[in-house]
């Protein structure tokens, strides 16, 4: 469900403003004083929806529909190929996300069907509140490069921009364009469709420029921040098994899990992923050092079956189980000190792999002894001792956020390379989004008037009846409508109701 939290401060901001902008319209003294500021400001209400609009971008607008002019036409050429071609992939998408949704609600399983391309996103629910500010800001940029292609492309085709603008509604915010509308119907069917395809035409460009930007991230930071050495710890969830004087702290480099290198952040998960999903690994430890389990108490079986012969509930001590002849057979409990025992030892699978001419005194593999899916893992963050973590892994993963850039002056802030990345992952997709969602044959948006230019530029020869087309285009928008509506209605659902 949504947070009460949530809802509670949109309503009260909203009924605020409202309220205010209700009583200054109703007051007889202040009434044409604040219609006067309102218009002169560009700024208009209603509930839910605040909007601002302004001329002073036109020149920027009339400027860049001036350059290279050649250039432009193949570039919205390319648009209008791309939107058509969009216009039914957006519809296949969606068409594929709706069956995955209701796989996943009638078989009440969330991994059913498939990872979903498009998920509807309720800030406060699925979007954490932390990121925010990515989320509104990527938002906000993806709705004006949209809106500046469609008004360069409109003024390249003779049609006049009246203005450009800003709003929010509810708490999403948006841009527009507002078209002279004699002008557009004036030019022909393809004009049309170069300037309507224009705004999905570059959010696609967006995507593109955000997505080479994230690659080529670690090159262009390269100067000041390095890669490849392992991955910097950026904040470590207070409480969590990763806290604590022995654990990690913000701006140490993690380097390896156990004998698994650490290179990045994917290894870093990769690498918990495989610890994860194999059993635990053993260490070689001198045989002499090995106490029998009586020593600390008679060992007891666990619920689901393991051993524990640590009965003090030490948190320095931990039960290992060992071979004890050559032969593997049966097991012998010891209850050791972990740290001491474990932290320069060699990884081991049975007995054999402790043998070493080196050693004068012999070793035995002994085995940390803990529930099926508990794990025993030596986290390195050199110069520090190692991080000791008992623990399910993927609670290691979500106790630590982590980042490829280390950098190579003190002076520099870690957050940097997270911010840029985390925008542009943020913008990579919402721009996408937006361009999907855009080109869906749907009313209000700008698929509604894609495809209608397209019907008049493909059915005029054919379908020479305007009422007919017209009907055509009709149905085929309902039919566009019902299903971004059932798409958006049932992602809401899956994300608020379940």
């Amino acid at each position: 469900m949504i947070p009460v939290s949530v809802l509670v401060f949109v309503m009260v901001a909203w009924s605020a403003v409202y309220l205010t902008d209700t009583i200054l319209r109703s007051s007889v003294s202040h009434r044409i004083s604040y219609q006067s500021w309102l218009s002169s400001r560009g700024l208009s209400l209603s509930p839910f929806h605040l909007r601002w609009q302004t001329t002073m971008f036109n020149g920027l607008f009339s400027y860049c529909a001036r350059i290279r002019p050649g250039a432009l036409y193949v570039w919205f050429t390319s648009g209008l190929v791309f939107g058509v071609v969009s216009m039914l992939g957006s519809v296949v998408l969606l068409i594929r996300t709706l069956q995955q949704t209701i796989t996943q609600m009638t078989t009440n399983n969330p991994g059913a069907g498939g990872q979903q391309a498009l998920q509807v996103v309720v800030p406060g629910v699925n979007l954490p509140t932390n990121q925010l500010g990515y989320f509104f800001l990527a938002l906000l940029l993806s709705g004006i490069i949209h809106e500046l292609g469609h008004a360069v492309a409109a003024l390249r085709e003779q049609v006049r921009v009246n203005g450009f603008g800003l709003f929010v509604f509810v708490v999403y915010p948006g841009a527009f364009v507002d078209l002279f509308t004699s002008h557009l119907n004036l030019i022909s069917p393809t004009q049309q469709l170069r300037i309507f395809c224009a705004g999905v035409w570059h959010n696609f460009v967006l995507c593109v420029a955000a997505l080479l930007l994230l690659f080529l991230l670690p090159v262009l930071l390269f100067p000041v921040y390095s890669t490849g050495g392992g991955a910097l710890v950026i904040d470590v969830v207070q409480g969590s098994a990763a806290d604590g004087p022995r654990g990690l702290a913000v701006g140490d480099l993690v380097t390896s899990l156990e004998d698994c290198p650490i290179r990045g952040v994917s290894d870093w998960s990769s690498c918990l992923s495989h610890l994860s999903h194999n059993p635990q690994t053993g260490y070689c430890v001198p045989r002499a050092s090995l106490q029998p389990s009586w020593a600390h108490g008679r060992p007891f079986k666990r619920l689901d079956g393991s051993m524990d012969c640590c009965s003090n509930k030490s948190l320095t001590d931990l039960c290992f189980y060992y071979s004890p002849d050559q032969s593997g057979g049966g097991r012998e409990y010891s209850c050791l000190p972990v740290r001491k025992m474990v932290s320069g030892s060699r990884l081991c699978s049975t007995d054999d792999d402790c043998v070493s001419d080196s050693e004068h005194q012999s070793s035995v593999c002994v085995t940390p002894s803990l529930e099926n899916q508990t794990r025993f893992i030596r986290v390195a963050h050199p110069p520090h001792t190692h991080m000791l973590f008992v623990g399910y892994p993927p609670h290691l993963q979500y106790a630590v956020s982590l980042t490829n850039f280390v950098p190579r002056f003190s002076f520099l802030h870690l957050d940097l390379p997270v911010f840029l990345e985390t925008f542009c992952k943020y913008l990579l997709s919402l721009s996408g989004a937006l361009a999907v969602v855009n080109s869906v044959p749907c009313f209000a948006l700008d698929g509604q008037w894609i495809l209608n230019a397209l019907l008049e530029a493909t059915l005029a020869s054919v379908v020479s009846d305007p009422q007919r087309r017209e009907m055509i285009g009709f149905f085929l928008l309902l039919g566009g409508s019902a299903l971004l509506a059932a798409n958006v209605a049932l992602g809401l659902w899956m994300v608020t109701a379940r």
